[in-house]
């Protein structure tokens, strides 16, 4: 039987046994079960057989302005609806469920799609392809706001403006690509990419913090909790290592050789190989939290998990969140500074380029490829700069007359 010509009540009893499957506890699956019934009981009084998405945005209103509920209850239900609209509509489960964006028109949806099958067999990666649909969806949407609907009539006032309705320049040189493919497609007929702007990224120095508030905040990680197990173990391959999110993320158990002391892993962002230590207190913080805090689940490989059902593994999103609670748990001062997982890898290059590392052994310990990426790492490195620090020439001609009281140096 298709879902959408199930009742409400074989609705609910999928959905049910699927948060079951997936570890849901009991006290939650009863609050759905609470939930739903209210659903199918305002169903049942508004004389509607059928369920669809609609008629639970119905219901959630209905239910919100007529009970004096909590914030948090009414997050609550939606998010229960939604779970619902979602097994109805046959929709993918997600832990967090998206918020619902601007819909494209079928015709700027199929061009974005041809575009990023493209990109794809151009070698592009699954965070690259979602970075570009963001930005080529948004200024899909940005044209038609300009009262351009059909990507064929777009014309350069339309381009500029859209370009400067975008908060992160980064996403203009995604457009500036995107154009050039929509030229070479012939879907446009002139190639509009020469006039989208140009940024580049300033090259301030690296963010770095001392060993000092490193060892701050491994401390204010709450190490009695099941959660602060998960953390310490989880940031400690960030502080002591340099590894970068997503490898932290993405770490299965296979990777880690507990008797051989080493971490082998493939870097998610640069695709090569890389061997790192397992130092004595990152395996000890491994352990723990395999032996005492990770949630038991058999057909998943990753080490670090959710602590809540349904136990799939952690997300870069959710280290980040976490690297900053305890930055500011620590006491450590983050308002003028970067303070996200990569601070640690620029505070580890710090260090070593202090300790008299060479830079090439710098860029090898954290997995980069590229040599020039010591041109970074030089600019942590205050004392060896000295070294090369130019003199300042001695005063001659206008100038020495103007320190010494002549005329201004404005008017000469």
């Amino acid at each position: 039987m298709e879902k959408e010509n199930q009742s409400v009540e074989e609705l609910t009893h999928g959905l049910l046994g699927e948060l079951q499957l997936k570890c849901y506890g009991k006290k939650t699956l009863n609050n759905y079960r609470r939930i739903l019934k209210n659903l199918a009981l305002y169903m049942q009084l508004n004389e509607i057989s059928t369920y669809s998405s609609e008629n639970g945005k119905a219901f959630v209103e209905d239910y919100i302005s007529t009970h004096e509920i909590s914030v948090s209850f009414q997050k609550t239900i939606s998010t229960v609806i939604g779970r619902l609209s979602d097994y109805c509509d046959g929709r993918e489960y997600s832990p967090q469920r998206k918020k619902s964006s601007v819909k494209l028109p079928e015709n700027h949806a199929v061009l974005l799609e041809d575009y990023l099958s493209f990109c794809k067999r151009d070698g592009n990666r699954a965070g690259t392809i979602k970075g570009k649909r963001k930005f080529c969806g948004d200024f899909l949407i940005f044209l038609m706001t300009l009262g351009c609907n059909d990507i064929r009539d777009i014309n350069s006032t339309q381009i500029c403006k859209a370009c400067l309705m975008f908060h992160n320049k980064d996403a203009w040189a995604v457009i500036r690509m995107f154009l050039i493919y929509l030229y070479k497609e012939n879907v446009i007929e002139y190639d509009y990419s020469t006039i989208v702007p140009h940024y580049t990224r300033p090259f301030l120095v690296p963010a770095t913090y001392t060993e000092d508030e490193i060892l701050r905040f491994e401390n204010a990680i709450d190490r009695s909790s099941k959660i602060g197990i998960r953390d310490y173990a989880m940031l400690l391959l960030a502080t002591r290592l340099g590894m970068r999110s997503g490898d932290i993320a993405g770490l299965i158990f296979d990777e880690i050789d507990f008797e051989g002391n080493s971490i082998h892993i493939v870097q998610e962002k640069t695709l090569q190989p890389q061997e790192l230590p397992l130092l004595p207190e990152i395996k000890d913080a491994i352990m723990n939290y395999i032996e005492n805090a990770r949630p038991t689940v058999n057909d998943e490989c990753r080490i670090f998990l959710r602590q809540n059902a349904p136990y799939q593994g952690i997300t870069t999103s959710a280290i980040r969140f976490a690297t900053t609670r305890y930055f500011r748990k620590a006491g450590i001062d983050i308002s003028d500074k970067k303070h996200g997982l990569h601070t640690f890898r620029s505070s580890l290059a710090s260090s070593m380029v202090n300790d008299q590392v060479p830079y090439d052994v710098v860029r090898k310990v954290l997995g980069h490829t590229d040599p020039n990426a010591i041109k970074h790492y030089a600019k942590v490195d205050i004392e060896r700069l000295r070294e090369y620090a130019l003199a300042v020439p001695a005063p001659s001609s206008v100038f020495e007359a103007f320190l010494n009281g002549g005329r201004s140096y404005a008017g000469l």
